[in-house]
């Protein structure tokens, strides 16, 4: 209960500063643009999958399920990203950075090893991990159970590149080329850099 709390009030510091507009139709919610508060249950919100690429191993092979709780097109925040993932054990979110976005990632349930930048360490359920702007971040699943994860971006963009190499729940999920891959990070290099520094 007290890390769900935890997640609501993060949501609510990073939320106060966008305008709202009162509530209106259910066709409002996923007009880009138009404010909307919501209030959303664990399941709610805009499920999607990860597509693997091509040649993918493991983890990285299958449709990684997320979902968008809070964005452009949920909820219509001009400001901020809010996005719920679960990482199994082994997986993996690879080495990355935000050129224009703050990213705070919390840890509702799981053991994970955290870098940023040069700096690494375990955290467990209840962690909370900042990466500001241009920080190389990189998470582990190194726990037995599945690492329940609250990430919240300071800036759109990153959603953005996220629905661009996934597919909505229930669309037969299709591998990327390496090719289409490679084409969606250089379109969203703003957004989000994968690799080493």
């Amino acid at each position: 209960m007290r890390t769900a709390l935890t997640a609501v009030a993060i949501c609510a510091v990073l939320g106060s500063t966008a305008r709202s507009a009162p509530p209106g139709t259910s066709n409002e919610l996923n007009r880009v643009g138009a404010a909307t508060p919501l209030i959303l249950e664990k399941d709610d919100g805009e499920k999607r999958a990860w597509r693997p690429i091509e040649g993918a191993a493991g983890w990285d092979a299958q449709p990684g399920p997320f979902v968008f709780k809070v964005d452009r097109h949920n909820g219509g925040s001009s400001r901020l990203v809010f996005v719920t993932e679960d990482v199994p054990p082994g997986g993996k979110i690879d080495r990355h950075k935000h050129p224009g976005a703050d990213e705070i990632i919390f840890l509702q349930k799981g053991h994970a090893r955290v870098s940023l930048d040069d700096r690494v360490k375990e955290v467990h359920a209840g962690a909370t991990v900042f990466a500001p702007a241009n920080t190389w971040i990189e998470v582990t699943n190194i726990g037995t159970d599945v690492i329940h994860g609250v990430f919240v971006f300071s800036a759109p963009g990153f959603d953005d590149f996220m629905r661009a190499e996934s597919a909505p729940e229930g669309q037969k999920i299709t591998p990327l080329t390496r090719a289409e891959d490679a084409q969606i990070m250089k379109q969203h290099a703003h957004a989000v850099i994968y690799g080493e520094p």
